[in-house]
């Protein structure tokens, strides 16, 4: 019979807690410069600009269809050849941001497309400018359209952000190994990040539901 022995971890609560921070800091950090990236190439995607266009759609189809961790790899082991080196956290930050970049592209490209060419012409009718055009009649409906995939896609950036621990970044699941390491209590370590890792994207969950209250809480065809 096998005898549970959480006092290693009870033991250990503020280093998975410091992990745990880490992790949700990582996160954030690479949701908010991903958004950022996500709608500079779904504009990109979207212009009239072929040779842009070609440009984001290989960069889009590159990170799609190669795993993630070799993203990773590719970015903390392959690029110091080319005498770009960083640490750990920073390389960790880039390749979620790069990947999620990607993934969030192709979601905000559905959304603007999704935009009756209408609403657009009746925005010129009204003399707005291009950017008030694409800020009001296009992106604010456009983000409402596609605010349930994106933040689907966000919770599994979290999530992902797990295989970081490959090169020393320091989240969660690098806290819960070295944790690991020096107790060997694998079963008990593990089911603890299981549930930290449940309750944090339960979190975020909450947070995305929240803010889609306050910030989408308006008619359809406002």
């Amino acid at each position: 019979m096998y005898r549970f022995n959480f006092q290693p971890v009870f033991e250990n609560l503020d280093m998975l807690a410091h992990g745990a921070w880490l992790t949700v800091q990582l996160s954030f950090s690479a949701m908010a410069i991903g958004l950022v990236v996500s709608v500079l190439g779904a504009v990109a995607k979207t212009s009239g600009i072929k040779p842009l266009r070609w440009i984001v759609d290989a960069y889009v189809e590159v990170i799609r269809n190669t795993p993630f961790l070799i993203q990773i790899f590719f970015i903390f082991f392959g690029l110091p050849a080319l005498g770009i080196s960083m640490s750990p956290n920073t390389a960790a930050l880039v390749a979620l941001v790069v990947n999620v970049g990607a993934y969030g592209t192709e979601i905000i490209r559905a959304g603007i497309e999704s935009i009756p060419q209408g609403q657009i012409e009746a925005g010129r009718a009204l003399a707005l400018s291009p950017v008030q055009i694409f800020r009001h009649v296009v992106l604010k409906p456009a983000l409402r359209n596609i605010y349930p995939s994106l933040t689907s896609q966000f919770i599994y950036l979290m999530l992902t952000s797990s295989v970081v621990s490959v090169i020393s970044a320091t989240d969660l699941a690098a806290a819960g190994a070295d944790l690991n390491a020096r107790t060997f209590a694998s079963f008990e370590i593990y089911l603890v990040l299981t549930a930290l890792y449940f309750l944090l994207a339960l979190g975020f969950s909450t947070l995305f539901a929240t803010l889609r209250r306050v910030f989408f809480n308006y008619p359809a065809g406002r």
